[in-house]
């Protein structure tokens, strides 16, 4: 191992400097780390990318070293912000539904809003669901659904279901 110099001087392994660190510092840093993936993971799943929040959040619930409040509070969090996300979105979108490179053809973005009018803004309730929310969300911001009703309704759904996911989890450990 190489010596490292002690700030009063003299030496020490480098195997107890990293020991050293290890005890003292990456508790805060893991946490971070932690935190930070699970804000990540959840703000991407929300978007139209293939990942899945719940199984992170979950892992993190069965392994105990974290609080479970923060976890299912940065979870919502980051969930909820890829829903705004979204959100903005549909809503640039809809500035663009009128140019010739339009994504979706006339007969499908009537139906589209023909089925949100039906719904109207309570089917937001279903954005937690896989492969469904997210179109949701999208939706919303095109058919100009108010932000605040939009948040209210959202953050509802996805709290409930990382809630339930909580639950389920804390009878499986």
């Amino acid at each position: 191992m190489n010596p490292v110099m002690r700030p009063g001087g003299g030496r020490v392994k480098a195997g107890k400097v990293c020991h050293f660190i290890q005890t003292c510092y990456a508790p805060d840093v893991t946490s971070s780390a932690i935190y930070l993936s699970l804000f990540i993971t959840s703000f991407l799943a929300a978007t139209i990318l293939p990942l899945s929040s719940e199984a992170v959040l979950a892992g993190l619930l069965a392994q105990g070293g974290e609080p479970w409040a923060i976890l299912i509070a940065v979870a919502c969090v980051g969930n909820i912000l890829g829903s705004v996300t979204n959100w903005f979105i549909g809503r640039g979108l809809s500035l663009a539904r009128t140019h010739p490179r339009f994504p979706v053809n006339g007969k499908s973005l009537e139906r589209a809003e023909s089925w949100y009018r039906h719904w109207g803004c309570w089917s937001l309730l279903l954005s937690w669901v896989p492969v469904v929310g997210d179109p949701l969300t999208i939706a919303a911001g095109f058919l100009r659904e108010p932000i605040w009703v939009f948040i209210l309704l959202v953050s509802i759904a996805k709290i409930g279901r990382y809630l339930a996911i909580a639950a389920i989890t804390a009878n499986f450990i």
